[in-house]
Parts: structure tokens; sequence; C-alpha cells
């Protein structure tokens, strides 16, 4: 359970219908199984030990003693295994009504009963024939030697993992327009359990999918949906035996067969918990009307079998990708097309320098004259040659401006910044950062006085990685009348220029594209080696592949740094060595914490995503912030 991770298990069981020793020997089986694969928590599917499809057996005392019978024969098996909560589903009569309910046991223990609240009565349901709703108020009976508390607002918290507080419905109770989860959610519980019955029929698997994954995200927990399977009667019905499980939205682990084995995957409690604080609404907090229910979990280290992915800002599929990049350029020139109507600028003024980072903005600020009407010469790319500068890159900017047909003005700084270094004192051969970064604030100086001449604005190129790590010079390339690139981390500018490319409307503008691509990420800010860009970024302040990663992680989700790199390692552990990745992270936290103060003054630009570093919307940090505590963190890996 280091890291806030549990694993979690369901189980959909080839039961007998009305054979309650067997289908309880196979609970017991379900429960050492889980228990070997490490899990916290099992589901097991609703009327589980009895079958779903008794029909009006249901209504004998014969199936609903054997039912007892079978719960403490799972209650034994939770004995042998403790520290892990097990929920399965069986009748129940009390006081003169029959109740379908999931029984929550743990360490030998029968810690609560939960009834179905929503009893369905349509189509092929007939529930309401022999189940009585779950009552208003929580009451207590006496089962299996012990009282014990019987409502559908319990709510059930391990001891040595506060995090992990779990709430339970039954199969409708999720199809309803207000299901318990949400109600529980509000009081507390991470982790919601339903225990199903579910049918199979043509598109109902899809329908369930959109319901659980909806319901984890709207009430920001882990969701966990086991239902009926194999062993059920099939005189009208086929069941599904359909398990998932869920986490704020996202499907992690799923399995729609009537047959299927046992379903297991991990929940992480910390980053629930940080989206519920993140939020924001003060929705979620304790609850009077609900009772809390201690159990004992064994911490143990959670094995993690889930998908970590390696570049989180990046959909994985290539058409979810094309349409992740069209939806970001319709963001980005949105908000320079509004910018410029609003400031009457007719002109945008552009450095360019063969970049990723330079095209997509001017690739964004072709669109946004397009949508205006507006004719394309009047997008000034600036092109600077200084120092640093190799033919190649400005080659490709030449040929870019070209074959977009904007207006090229290429003027040279080198002459300019030697004054300026003769003005300050700065000595020949000096290649200190006032040396790089002399020829930044000179390109700065350039363009916003064409811009002034102009009429128009600058458009800043800086994207969302760079400013995470202060990766720009202060009053240089740092400032802009609108930076179009601000939400873009770098590992998704590639992308959007690579679509760019192959959405070009000539093969010269697709493999000019292409080469910029190919060009190593440079400030050619040095001098070139040999004709060739010397001063490569990723190697000066590591891969963006791990500090987009990083940035993620820290930013997104609030996790601390030995969870971050635990999670690279198992994402990008592949590509690189433990101590490349720690390198790297300490890198990023040391960067991060000293360069705020550059992002403190940001121009003005779109948030294209869910991690926005604007100091005026998602993210607020004192610039003189200490990282001594991220860093001792650091120090201890």
């Amino acid at each position: 359970m280091q890291d806030g991770f549990i694993t979690v298990a369901a189980s959909s069981l080839p039961i007998r219908v009305a054979d309650c020793a067997y289908n309880a020997a196979l609970a017991a089986q379900a429960v050492a199984e889980a228990a070997e694969r490490g899990a916290a928590l099992l589901a097991l599917p609703e009327l589980c030990l009895t079958g779903y499809t008794c029909g009006d057996l249901f209504l004998h005392q014969t199936l609903l003693r054997g039912a007892l019978e079978g719960l403490e024969t799972v209650r034994a098996a939770t004995a042998a295994h403790p520290g892990m909560l097990v929920l399965a589903g069986l009748p129940l009569a009390v006081a003169g009504q029959l109740y379908n309910c999931a029984a929550v046991l743990c360490g030998g223990e029968l810690l609560g009963l939960v009834p179905k609240t929503a009893i369905p009565n349509y189509s092929e349901f007939y529930e309401r024939r022999h189940f009585a709703p779950a009552p208003a108020e929580t009451q207590t009976l006496e089962l299996l030697g012990r009282r014990v508390p019987f409502g559908s607002r319990l709510l059930f918290q391990a001891r040595q993992l506060p995090e992990m507080v779990v709430g339970c419905e039954l199969c409708e109770d999720l199809w309803t327009p207000q299901p318990p989860s949400g109600g529980l959610a509000l009081a507390g519980a991470t982790v919601l359990v339903n225990l199903s019955a579910s049918n199979e029929a043509v598109g109902k698997a899809d329908y369930r999918r959109l319901l659980v994954r909806s319901q984890s995200a709207r009430l920001m927990a882990g969701y966990v949906y086991c239902s009926a399977g194999e062993g059920e009667s099939t005189q009208d019905l086929v069941f599904s035996g359909h398990q998932m499980i869920a986490e704020n939205g996202a499907l992690l682990a799923d399995r729609c067969d009537p047959a299927a084995a046992m379903l297991c995957s991990e929940l992480d409690l910390q980053r629930l918990l940080s989206e519920r604080r993140r939020a924001g609404s003060g929705a979620f907090g304790t609850d009077a009307r609900y009772t809390t229910i201690p159990f004992d979990l064994t911490l143990r280290q959670t094995r993690l079998t889930r998908y970590v992915d390696p570049h989180p800002f990046v959909p994985a599929g290539e058409a979810d990708r094309s349409s992740r990049c069209e939806d970001i350029l319709r963001i980005q020139v949105g908000g320079l097309k509004k910018r410029l109507a609003h400031t009457g600028c007719k002109t945008a003024v552009i450095g360019v320098s063969g970049g990723l980072d330079s095209t997509l903005a001017l690739l964004v600020a072709v669109r946004a004259f397009d949508a205006l009407g507006l004719d394309r010469r009047g997008v000034l790319a600036v092109t600077m040659p200084c120092y640093g500068t190799t033919g190649r890159t400005r080659s490709n900017a030449h040929r870019l401006a070209q074959e977009l047909g904007v207006t090229l003005r290429e003027i040279p700084i080198g002459e300019a910044v030697a004054v300026h270094f003769r003005d300050i004192g700065l000595a020949d051969g000096d290649r200190s950062v006032t040396y790089e970064n002399g020829q930044a604030r000179e390109r700065t100086q350039v363009l916003m006085d064409l811009a002034n001449a102009a009429g128009g604005m600058v458009v800043g190129t800086g994207d969302l990685s760079e400013l995470a790590l202060g990766w720009a010079t202060y009053n240089g390339d740092h400032m802009s009348m609108y930076g179009v690139n601000a939400g873009v981390p770098k590992t998704l500018v590639r992308h959007i220029v690579g679509f760019c490319a192959r959405e070009a409307g000539s093969e010269a503008l697709r493999q000019t594209l292409l080469d910029i691509l190919a060009t190593p990420v440079s400030p050619e800010l040095l001098p070139p080696a040999e004709g060739d860009i010397s001063q490569k970024t990723e190697e000066l302040v590591g891969p963006y592949e791990l500090h987009d990663f990083f940035l993620y992680c820290a930013v997104r989700w609030g996790f601390p740094p030995a969870k971050v790199y635990r999670l690279a390692r198992y994402a990008l552990g592949g590509s690189y060595d433990d101590e490349t990745i720690l390198r790297w992270l300490k890198t990023f936290y040391r960067r991060f914490f000293s360069q705020q103060f550059k992002r403190s003054c940001l121009p003005d630009g779109p948030k294209v995503g869910t991690v926005s570093l604007s100091p005026r919307g998602d993210w607020r940090m004192p610039s003189d912030a200490s990282a001594a505590l991220w860093q001792a963190e650091l120090d201890r890996l």
C-alpha cells in the first residue's frame, strides 16, 4: 500500500443455482486466491451464495438457511486470510421482509450488511416479487453471533490506511437517477463496490462501462464492479460475468466473460484524494447520517500491474492523437483569434528559428489569420541569425515562411549584440550565460519594436515544458504579448507539428516540417561545431520525455518525489536506467522551484489541458518557496 496504491479484485464465481455449500466453497477459494495476489479488497457477485436466478426458491426457508451457512463458510475463510475486505451477496430475511444484501467481512468478522436500495421490476427483472428495498435508517441485527449494522449508509474504513473508505451498492442501484454511491462518496468513500447480476444483451456491456466510468469520474472515486456469470440459470437469460475496475473515469481493468477468472488491478487512493482536494468544492466530507465501521488491513507493498502512461500528455492511438492535436490547435487558434480581434491588430510578429516551438506558433498564427479572413502576409516571420544559428535551421525557417505564404524578414543581430557586449564590457571569448542571454534579449527587443512599428503584437513561442523548467531567458524569449504555446508540453508540440505535416497542403511544406521535427531541440546560442548544432537542450536539462512525465505527476496530481520516481521507473524504466531517471528528477525539482519567478509574470496564453502553469489560473506558487522538503525526500531515494 506504499504510495497510496491498493490491489482490488473481482471474481465472478461459476456457481450452482441454490447449492449454497458449493457456492460458499467457491467463494472461500476466491478469498484465498485474492489474498495470495495481495488484494486489499475482494468483490463477489450479487446473491452469489445462492445464485441470482433462484426465483421463488428465495421464499423457501431452506435456501435462506443455506445462505447463512454459506456466509459462515466465507467468514471462516476471511479469518484464515485476515487483513482483506470481502464483499459477498446473499438473501437475508429481516423482520418479515427479504433483502438482497452484500455481506462485508474482514478477518473472520461480519462487519456489516448493505441491502439493495433500487429493486428492479421491469423487463426481465421481477425482484419486487421477493425483495424489499433497503430501509431508510440503519439498523442493528443479531447475526453470526454478533450485533451487525444493517443499512445502505455504511462505510468501511481501514485503520492502517485511512484513505481507504469503502462503500457498497448493488446492481440496479447504479442505474437509478440517484445511485447510493453518490451519497457514500460525499460522506467519504474513496472506493465504491457494486455486486451485480447483470444479464448479457446486445450493447449492454458498453452501457455498463459508460455507467461505471462516469460514476467513478463524477465521484472522483475507485469503482469495483463484479457481475454474476457462469452457473446462473440460462432459462431465459445469459449472465455477463462482467468485471470492471475503474478510477476517476479511467477503466483500469475490464473483462466481460461468463467464465471469467479473477480480475485484479490497483487503485491509487492518493491520486483520488488529490483530485478531490484539487476540485475544492467542499462537497466531500463526513455526514452524520452515515456509519463508519473500522477494519484492519494488512499493509504490504503493492505490486503494480496497472498501465501507467509513459507519455501522459500524448494519446497512444494515432486516431486519438490526431484528434487531440486538432483540438489543441483549435484552442490555440481561438485564443489568438480573439486577442487579435480585440486589439485590432492586423500584424502578428513571430521570431522563427527553424525549431519546433516557433514553427507551431507560426502554424497557429496562420490559422488564426485564415479564421479572421486576414491576409497571411500580415504574419511577420522574423529570423534573426546570430552566433549559434546553423544553415539547417535558417533554411528551414525561410522555407517554412515561404510555403505558408507569410511575410519573411531576416535581421542578422550579430553586429548589434557585439556592440552591446562591448558596451557592458563582456570579454571576447566569454561563453557565459550573459553571452547566451544577450542574444535572446536582443531578439525579443527586435520583435517588440517591429510589432510597435507595424501596430501589431508579438506572438510568444515558449511551451509548457520550458515554463516548468524555467528554460527561457527572463525578458527574452520569456516575454511576448500572447503566448500561444504556453499550455502545450514539448512531447505534444512534436506531435502537433507532425500532425500538421501530415495535413500539409504541399509536399514542400510537409518535407520542411518533417526536417524541423528531425532537428535536435536547441536555443542555438553557442557557436556551431563544424556547422552542426553544438548546444542540445536535452543534453543540458534532460529528456523532455522524462520532464513531461515528472510535470504531469507533480503538478496534475501533487505526487511526492518518491512516488514520481517509482512511477517513472515503472513506466519509463525500459528506456532509462534508475540513475538517469533520478538525476533528471532532481534537476526537475531544483529548476521547478528556483524558476517560479519567471512563471509569476507570464504573458497571457490559452490553457489547453489539465496541466497549466498560468499564475492567474491553475498554478499559484510563491517565487521564493523553499524546496527543502522535496529535496530531502529526493536525497533519501
